[in-house]
């Protein structure tokens, strides 16, 4: 009974496992299709420095895709464009000393 419950238990993992693959799969597939080598480029450089807005950029090309929204494929430009609409502006501010 054992045996029969941690085989179940082992399929279940290796089900949602094969899914979080096959999700991945079809997300770079969106993104080599709608992305130009250029922005592809900039999108592994910023996710090799900020993760989580690669993350966030990535997720929002994608739904962008799928709601048939992106005309053409997206360069190195509007690439940029889009990072700066999606990062917080930086914090800057100014010591004066006396």
């Amino acid at each position: 009974m054992e045996q029969l419950q941690e085989q179940q238990g082992g399929q279940d993992e290796e089900a949602v496992e094969q899914q979080r693959q096959q999700a991945e799969a079809q997300r770079k597939a969106i993104l080599r299709k709608n992305l130009t080598d250029g922005a592809r480029k900039r999108l592994n450089t910023v996710k090799m420095s900020k993760p989580d807005v690669g993350e966030q950029v990535e997720q929002q090309i994608v739904a962008l895709a799928q709601s048939g929204r992106i005309q053409g494929k997206i360069d190195e430009e509007k690439m940029k464009q889009l990072l700066k609409e999606l990062t917080p502006d930086s914090k800057s501010f100014d010591i004066q000393r006396r």
